[in-house]
């Protein structure tokens, strides 16, 4: 039987100082780095949306999160859903990173009998909380978890990470209606606003635009952050806390291909890994430095 009574006991403050920022700013280089190398050893899988979001999901799996790797089944833990599967790789390692599991596992994504595969499975991850595929249907897992949350008198909260493309799937705006209805202000929403989908731009393709105004209009608290800043992203959780009788969606402007400069904006990046060799070593070596934006921050 899993130990489920371990676990921090209270919500700690959100506060970044500065030493722990850049402790955080320098763990997600490292999370970069190992996402290309899972990508190339895998030869499949999605670059531009887990590099976008390696902010988030440090400082979410680092920092904000309220939970216990060593005990993932841990009763009073945080929910995190991943409605947008397929940018799971970004997830593994910051998880490998937080200690759910060995560094060393993360070159096993994507291969026959991992538990890392091209979409989360809750069965075989522990700390997976919802196997994700289907786009839309992750807004309506976490409104259901938190509406029994809040049922329960519970302390724990979810947060959904959701895809901009995703929004075109109506079952997204019912879940909205329903965690507008219910007050669901334990459910914090966050969409990566990269901008970009499989075939092209989402304005191109399905205009979301005015698209706070569409989420105020469902009677939703609507918070802004730039995606690539842990600090801004942190600040837009600490806001989303202090709203009692709504949730909350963070609309999270992010880069797709954050940090690698030939891939950043460039939708054709969506699905694909860089290839071995020249790809993957100049992906590296722009990583290392931002494409020169760490050296020029700190000179």
């Amino acid at each position: 039987m899993p130990n489920l009574t371990q676990g921090p006991k209270v919500r700690k403050p959100l506060h970044l100082h500065d030493k722990k920022l850049k402790a955080l700013e320098e763990r997600a280089q490292l999370i970069r780095e190992d996402l290309i190398d899972m990508l190339v050893e895998a030869g499949s899988g999605h670059s531009a949306g887990p590099l976008g979001m390696a902010d988030i999901f440090t400082a979410l799996y680092l920092h904000v999160l309220v939970h216990d790797p060593k005990h993932p089944e841990w009763k009073d833990r945080d929910r995190l859903i991943l409605s947008n599967g397929h940018i799971c790789p970004i997830r593994y390692a910051a998880m490998a990173h937080a200690g759910y599991f060995p560094k060393k596992l993360l070159m096993t994504l994507r291969k026959l009998g991992s538990p890392l595969q091209g979409h989360p499975e809750r069965e075989k991850l522990p700390g997976v909380e919802t196997t994700s595929g289907p786009l839309g249907s992750g807004s309506s897992q976490a409104v259901g978890l938190a509406y029994a949350a809040l049922l329960d008198r519970k302390p724990w909260r979810v947060y959904c990470l959701m895809s901009d493309g995703e929004l075109a799937a109506g079952q997204t705006w019912e879940a909205m209606l329903f965690a507008s209805r219910n007050k669901l202000y334990n459910c914090t929403f966050v969409i990566d606003r990269n901008n970009i989908q499989i075939d092209g731009t989402t304005e191109e393709i399905m205009p979301l635009e005015p698209l706070a105004a569409k989420f105020e209009a469902f009677n939703l608290n609507v918070e802004h952050c730039a995606g690539n800043s842990i600090r801004d992203f942190v600040t837009a959780v600490e806001r989303a806390h202090g709203v009692s009788e709504k949730p909350t969606i963070i609309i999270a402007d992010t880069i797709p291909g954050y940090g690698v400069q030939f891939m950043e904006h460039d939708f054709l990046w969506h699905g694909k890994p860089p290839s071995p060799g020249q790809e993957a070593h100049l992906a590296i070596n722009q990583l290392r430095t931002l494409s020169g934006k760490i050296i020029s921050e700190h000179e």
